[in-house]
């Protein structure tokens, strides 16, 4: 059995329009955001052995903000990455590793999110997810596999899943 959480990055900073898409940080609301939900992750009780993350500034700061101190590796697959390269990528991580925290962006991660769910899993959690993956948002999947090599379709369950705006509705979307 293996764990995966998704964190999807904090609310970006557009002020400035003369900056690459990648090179983006969080506004107040993405700082705030992605602190709040590191605080939920951690008293969650919830031990991530390895983060996995796209190196997109946002993806950083987002980590920064939720400070959760665990080791941390950054792969240029991640930035933007759909479901299948997401897969790839988690498939290549050692074994060792029981626990990963995939950390990088939408379309994605919900995408990833609900590709791991068999039909016959899906719940009230799945049903939140495939509405909307919001910024800062957070899911856990238990998997139905002893090796990263057998990630695949199907074989997770969703048992967690919180946004910024369940935390905190000041959060939540614009009126």
């Amino acid at each position: 059995m293996k764990r995966l959480g998704l964190l999807r990055h904090a609310k970006s900073d557009w002020d400035d329009m003369s900056k690459r898409d990648f090179d983006r940080g969080l506004n107040d609301r993405g700082r705030r955001g992605a602190a709040l939900m590191g605080e939920h992750i951690r008293e969650s009780g919830a031990k991530w052995d390895h983060i996995l993350a796209s190196p997109a500034e946002r993806v950083k700061r987002t980590l920064e903000a939720a400070d959760l101190g665990v080791e941390t590796s950054y792969r240029e697959r991640a930035y933007l990455g759909d479901s299948p390269t997401l897969m790839g990528l988690l498939r290549e991580m050692p074994d060792e590793y029981d626990a990963i925290l995939l950390a990088s962006h939408n379309p994605g991660m919900q995408e990833l999110a609900l590709d791991l769910v068999p039909v016959e899993g899906e719940n009230a959690l799945y049903n939140e997810v495939m509405m909307k993956y919001p910024t800062a948002s957070y899911a856990v999947l238990e998997l139905d596999i002893e090796s990263w090599a057998e990630l695949d379709a199907g074989c997770g369950q969703l048992v967690h899943f919180a946004r910024p705006r369940d935390l905190d509705p000041e959060l939540g979307p614009d009126s």
